[in-house]
């Protein structure tokens, strides 16, 4: 049963710019007039208590009927004369046991049809390029769980169009070689990190040739050998450092593999931008004649991000408990999208997305009210449209695209308490924690690009404020040991999001700052931005 996602403040915010529940009076659905979620099972006195105050809320208004000029009567318009009556009709179909019932038989059946649909469409962007592998398959079966389907259900679908399509199920190529020649060799190993590691050295790949399905398959192998998903990332960067370490000229002394990454020391605050040549800017410059930055219709500006080392995490007096310990992090480049994805971009990929925009949103505002699972499958669509690889990015990018290498609090340096760097709580807004002080000129969301003082060392905008951002991973806490290219957990209950926004204080804008919700979650404060992997 659809879950409804419309708050229901107490009391209810007297302007309706700062609460978007009024406007779904004549909502189809019985409990989104009401601002009810279906799935609580909300009893006869909480569908009374609702419709009573949101039916005084209109009876507020009404004096508004007399003033036509007035631009509340005009944005309120047909609800001063219809409201009560929609609302009434709600709360006598919700009481009614009876009509309750068939409310909450159409609503499923209504669920399972989108949810059929959003999997079918989930599968056919798996299946663009006429393959299936293993990985996109356990994918579609997650996303599929999450929405309700049953793996019956599933199944079906995948094998009926498969069959339509004349796709096929690919086989991961380099692992199973890898594997048969394990076994061919006639030496194994009654230790199981001995004999992955040997799986992996048979496999002749390097951190340049590994692709991603090839990391995660060589995953699967390890958990069948009964290691735990992170150590065999830890025994995967192992042998990569390894493969790296013999690539090393003749002469050179052998060491044991390890990342090396010396620590940032952090600037003093400063009263203005810092004018200084970064470290970043002369790795761009060195890398950047084979990576140009590029223009994507929909994705927008494409900004070429250098590969490099940095401390991820932080040990200031203000960071919390999920920020620490800070462990290096050793990242290949990679493109990110200067902007976020705004309004006009992901309605391409999903026009019915519009009614969803907050008020007085316009197209060059980023996209908010997406779920993580809805920015993976405009990623998908994307690809799909381009032959690109996009994605959402990692954590890890993420924060080192945000900081750079010099170890930055914020994406623009150090310095504080501006309103020409970011959007966030600040005077236009009504929070108990909200800055008076400062004005950065918008009362929610900002258009994107409108802080090019906030960019970063790479020049990536609005990292810090405006709307958090989803990332691919999974929550889990840090753990101190160096790591190259970290995805972070493959499955989890929490995606990662960060950045901070337009709800945020100042401090909260700071880039190590790290939050997270269920991949269905959405809000009005929360978009994403892309990353297009370099081929």
């Amino acid at each position: 049963m659809a879950r409804c996602e419309i708050s229901f403040p107490t009391p209810l915010p007297d302007d309706p710019h700062k609460w978007n529940g009024w406007n779904k009076y004549q909502s189809s659905n019985f409990y989104e007039r009401l601002c009810l979620d279906p799935r609580a099972n909300p009893s006869n006195e909480v569908i009374e208590e609702h419709c009573r105050e949101l039916l005084r809320w209109w009876q507020k208004k009404l004096p508004l009927k007399n003033q036509p000029s007035n631009p509340l009567a005009q944005l309120l318009r047909a609800g001063l004369e219809e409201s009560s009556r929609y609302l009434t009709e709600a709360r006598v179909e919700l009481l009614d046991p009876e009509r309750r019932r068939t409310v909450d038989d159409k609503l499923a059946a209504q669920e399972h049809e989108e949810a059929m649909a959003e999997f079918q469409k989930y599968l056919l962007f798996a299946i663009a390029d006429g393959t299936l592998t293993a990985e996109q398959e356990k994918n579609l079966m997650r996303f599929g769980s999450e929405q309700g389907l049953t793996k019956e259900q599933m199944l079906s679908q995948i094998e009926a169009k498969l069959k339509e399509s004349g796709a096929q199920r690919a086989e991961p190529v380099a692992p199973r070689s890898a594997v048969s020649s394990a076994k061919g060799g006639g030496e194994t190993s009654s230790n199981p990190q001995e004999e992955f590691l040997r799986m992996l050295r048979l496999s002749g790949l390097d951190d340049m040739a590994m692709t991603d399905d090839q990391r995660d398959a060589f995953i699967n192998m390890a958990e069948n050998l009964g290691l735990e998903a992170d150590e065999a990332e830890d025994l995967v960067d192992l042998y990569l450092e390894e493969t790296n370490g013999a690539a090393s000229p003749a002469g050179a002394a052998p060491e044991a593999p390890r990342i090396e990454v010396s620590r940032p020391v952090l600037r003093e605050a400063e009263d203005g931008p810092v004018v200084e040549a970064s470290p970043v800017e002369g790795k761009v410059a060195a890398e950047h004649g084979r990576h140009a930055n590029f223009q994507d219709p929909l994705a927008g500006e494409m900004l070429f991000v250098a590969s490099g080392e940095f401390m991820m995490g932080s040990d200031a007096i203000e960071a919390a408990p999920n920020e620490r310990p800070m462990f290096g992090v050793t990242l290949n480049h990679f493109y990110l999208s200067r902007h976020l994805i705004t309004n006009a971009a992901y309605e391409q990929f999903q026009p019915s997305h519009l009614r969803k925009r907050i008020p007085g949103a316009g197209d060059g505002h980023p996209v908010v009210h997406v779920s993580s699972l809805e920015a993976i499958k405009f990623c998908q669509w994307l690809s799909a449209r381009t032959r690109k690889k996009y994605r959402l990015p990692t954590e890890a990018e993420w924060e080192y695209a945000a900081r750079g290498t010099d170890g930055r609090k914020y994406p623009w340096g150090n310095y504080e308490g501006r309103g020409d760097l970011a959007n966030f709580a600040d005077c236009n807004t009504d929070f108990a924690w909200s800055d008076r002080d400062i004005d950065d000129g918008y009362p929610v969301t900002s258009p994107v690009g409108a802080f090019p003082l906030g960019a970063s060392a790479f020049g990536i905008e609005d990292m810090a404020g405006n709307v958090w951002e989803w990332c691919l991973d999974y929550y889990e806490p840090y753990r101190p040991a160096p790591k190259a290219n970290p995805r972070g957990s493959a499955m989890g209950n929490r995606r990662v999001y960060r950045g901070g926004s337009w709800k945020s204080r100042f401090n909260s804008l700071r880039a190590t700052v790290r939050g997270s919700n269920v991949p269905t979650f959405s809000c009005n404060d929360l978009g994403f931005r892309v990353v297009c992997e370099c081929e």
